[in-house]
């Protein structure tokens, strides 16, 4: 059992396992930032363009059932804001670490200088 118990807190304390904690507490919060500005401060003045429409309230009555459609959409914008964000923070990184790899290292020759030096070495 102390096996076990070492080699889960080795585990869960490699850098990768915490920074990816950290991570998802982030991303939690960022998530209800989102949200609090889609629902409170987006879809009314969304909702007012469009004639005073208020997005919560939407939905399709169905028997008794009710299909809450105004909902998705707030929860579509959440995730379109959160995207768009994610995006450019990706963006911002792989700009600020430079080329990859593969762009610094510099071309080879070309498949027709390849086939040249070999017709070259055959006429010898």
């Amino acid at each position: 059992m102390k096996g076990f118990v070492d080699e889960f807190k080795a585990f869960a304390m490699k850098g990768n396992v915490v920074d990816l904690a950290v991570a998802v507490v982030i991303g939690a919060a960022f998530g209800k930032i989102v949200s609090a500005l889609v629902d409170n401060i987006i879809m009314p003045v969304v909702g007012m363009l469009l004639g005073g429409v208020n997005f919560s309230d939407l939905a399709w009555k169905v028997g008794e059932a009710s299909l809450g459609y105004g909902s998705f959409i707030q929860a579509a914008i959440d995730f379109l804001i959160v995207a768009l964000v994610l995006f450019m923070i990706i963006k911002a990184i792989a700009k600020a670490q430079g080329p990859k790899e593969e762009e610094e290292e510099e071309a080879g020759p070309t498949q027709e200088d390849l086939l040249a030096e070999i017709r070259d070495l055959l006429k010898k």
